[in-house]
């Protein structure tokens, strides 16, 4: 198993202020062993001429040489680091993943995203890679009367909390059972499950788009129905679609 303190990475950026703060946040995770940092593309790359990287987090606007330039030299390293990239813009992402970065993150950075792209940066080298975590309830069972329902979380669509129950909807039908929304948050975010509104957890692979309906506001639309998104977590879910959006391209 991998242990704590391992990754070596590189944060380039050229705002003072953001790169010191997000140099902070990934010093503070145990997964980091030692952050580097560049204030820009030719630092960078100079950087890389003479230190190895387990990591790298990368600014996309910056004068000289952009993220995009930096991340095709690395491309050339017989064994090149992970690539985050980490922007105020969405409108690089199919770019950044065409490129094989592991992630995408969008400013202002929040930790627990953060700490998800560490996981997929270590994810993406294979000699860094942890052992897998045990995986909790990729089979529910349900009891109904005098009969057991196995249902598997991979046909679960969404989520709905239902006082002291959680309905589970798959595409042909809808099963209650006896937990918390939150304890399905948790135990379910690394299969691809997110909060999508106070009362919903929506599985990112099922949701086909995002649209705004006059009755509902915004929802994410999958096949066994449409699930509200809320102002506050609407931000998060379409970073996890974004970096769907990867995963589906390798």
């Amino acid at each position: 198993m991998r242990t704590s303190r391992t990754l070596r990475v590189l944060v380039v950026e050229d705002e003072t202020s953001t790169r010191e703060e997000l140099a902070d946040m990934l010093a503070a995770m145990p997964e980091i062993a030692e952050v580097s940092e560049a204030d820009g593309g030719e630092a960078a790359v100079r950087l890389l001429g003479t230190d190895t990287f387990d990591a790298v987090f990368l600014d996309i606007s910056m004068p000289g040489l952009t993220g995009m330039d930096v991340a095709r030299v690395l491309g050339m390293l017989s064994t090149p680091p992970a690539i985050v990239f980490v922007t105020a813009s969405e409108s690089h992402a199919v770019e950044a993943f065409g490129i094989g970065a592991a992630d995408y993150l969008l400013k202002p950075i929040r930790a627990e995203r953060l700490a998800e792209a560490v996981t997929r940066a270590a994810a993406a080298r294979p000699d860094l890679a942890a052992e897998p975590a045990r995986d909790e309830l990729a089979v529910v069972q349900i009891e109904t009367g005098r009969h057991t329902v196995f249902v598997h979380r991979d046909d679960i669509h969404f989520a709905e909390a239902h006082g002291d129950y959680v309905r589970l909807h798959t595409e042909q039908d809808a099963h209650l059972i006896r937990l918390s929304l939150s304890y399905l948050e948790e135990v379910w975010s690394a299969a691809g499950f997110v909060r999508a509104h106070r009362g919903y957890l929506v599985a990112v692979r099922w949701v086909r788009d995002l649209r705004v309906t006059s009755s509902s506001g915004l929802v994410a639309a999958t096949p066994a129905g449409d699930v509200p998104v809320s102002r506050r977590h609407a931000r998060a879910l379409k970073e996890r679609l974004l970096a769907a959006v990867r995963d589906e391209g390798r």
